[in-house]
């Protein structure tokens, strides 16, 4: 109805009050700010800027089409998950003003004696120090054409004693090529040892960083600045450990390099809680050509009261549909994260803005749901061809995993912990060796 009305509307020149239709300065400019402009500026990943008015009136009617097709801003989970931080979803009211603007002419709306055209909006606001960065050791250089690559690179800590990570701010070093990173620590020299056996700085790596990490920091995709650990939790960063940086990287046409930095902020003690991890998963994936709705499961029932604080799915091409579910005892089940057009390259981490109690007796669910055939515009293959379980891009993978903290860990954690081991045992087919 609301795109009825604008439709309708006589020219701006004949409009007065709150019935005009949308300009830039009143409408539009808000909107890119909080939606688009993180990205959308010089120096960011996005193809072209957004922070001024000349600059967006160029592409309005691109601006219109790819909001109204909910391609950008490019947020995955639908409006039957849960509430998350950080979410970049624009409402139907929005995506209307958009389309209005466009089809108006994009006017601007300045008074007299307005900023210039070209003035960009202000750029966020700057955060609080960090107590430490960590900088790729010399820059990475990449070619013109070719695939993705993706490159882990080692990043020696020289931490004397264990420290405690709250908040984190990945820096792509050069935003045109930067598509997603991946953090993790290692005790074992195993990454080293990865980072010598190949020429130039890093190692590639696709999937799993080629080692058993000690422990994970998370990650960062395009759009998200710091992301700080619930309350009262941290992740360890182990005395002695190397960080090692994921990175996922795309090609523009020519030659690039890139050094970029993780900085971090840390606890001023220990935690007084673990964030820990429910992964649901599985391995028996084997997709046929031409299968159109291959269907992967798992489930794991909570043996102790818990707190949900984040999710994170994975996959890769094939997936189109995810979903996340939680039964609480007595209660129906609830979609906690729902993602219809699930695109590998935009994964994020989903932060609930409010944390969700579990109660012992809870089960927890995933489903994905893969399209093996050409009507997948994602399908790296041509024609489709059976696609197994792996860790490259041409193989699938199935994730969801439930970041939590239990209300009691004295009492508590380790029946957690033996049900879980208990369950990755089962999911990996380890069984018990006959007498």
């Amino acid at each position: 109805m609301l795109l009825l009305l604008l439709a309708s509307a006589p020219p701006i020149s004949a409009q007065r009050g709150p019935s005009a239709p949308p300009t830039y300065t009143r409408d539009i400019a808000p909107l890119l700010a909080r939606h688009c402009t993180e990205c959308h500026r010089a120096g960011e990943v996005g193809p072209f800027p957004l922070d001024t008015f000349l600059a967006a009136s160029r592409h309005a009617k691109l601006i219109a089409e790819v909001t109204a097709a909910r391609y950008m801003p490019p947020y995955k989970a639908t409006a039957a998950s849960l509430p998350f931080h950080n979410e970049r979803r624009l409402s139907n009211r929005e995506i209307a003003l958009f389309a209005a603007w466009a089809r108006n002419g994009a006017p601007s709306g300045a008074p007299h004696g307005a900023p210039s055209r070209t003035s960009p909006l202000a750029p966020p606001p700057p955060e609080a120090p960090f107590d430490l960065t960590f900088t790729l050791p010399t820059p990475y250089s990449l070619p013109a054409e070719g695939r993705d690559l993706y490159r882990c690179f080692v990043v020696p800590t020289a931490a004397a004693q264990p420290r405690y990570i709250n908040a984190f701010r990945f820096l792509p070093g050069n935003p045109a090529v930067v598509h997603h990173a991946l953090f993790f620590f290692d005790l074992s020299g195993a990454a080293r040892k990865l980072d010598a056996e190949h020429p130039g700085p890093g190692y590639p790596c696709f999937g799993s960083p080629g080692f058993l990490p000690t422990s994970s920091l998370g990650g960062w995709s395009p759009g998200n600045r710091t992301l700080r650990m619930p309350p009262n939790t941290a992740v360890r960063l182990p005395a002695g450990a190397d960080l090692v940086m994921q990175i996922h990287y795309r090609l523009t046409g020519k030659p690039e390099a890139d050094q970029s930095r993780l900085a971090v902020r840390f606890a001023p003690s220990a935690p007084a809680k673990r964030l820990l991890d429910i992964p649901l998963t599985s391995n028996q994936i084997d997709i046929p050509p031409g299968k159109a709705a291959y269907r992967v499961q798992d489930s794991f029932e909570v043996p102790v009261d818990v707190t949900l604080w984040q999710i994170i799915p994975h996959a890769h091409f094939l997936a189109q549909r995810v979903r996340a579910w939680a039964t609480l005892p007595n209660q129906p089940r609830r979609t906690l994260l729902a993602i219809d057009d699930w695109d590998f390259n935009w994964q994020d981490i989903y932060q609930l803005r409010t944390p969700l109690l579990l109660p012992a007796g809870t089960l927890l669910e995933m489903e994905i749901l893969y399209n093996n055939t050409a009507a997948n515009p994602r399908n790296p293959h041509s024609p489709p061809r059976r696609v197994t379980w792996g860790f490259s891009t041409s193989d699938e993978m199935a994730g969801m995993h439930f970041n939590i903290t239990v209300d009691d860990e004295a009492a508590d954690l380790s029946d957690l912990t033996s049900s879980l081991w208990g369950k990755m045992i089962r999911t990996l087919g380890i069984g018990i060796p006959k007498r």
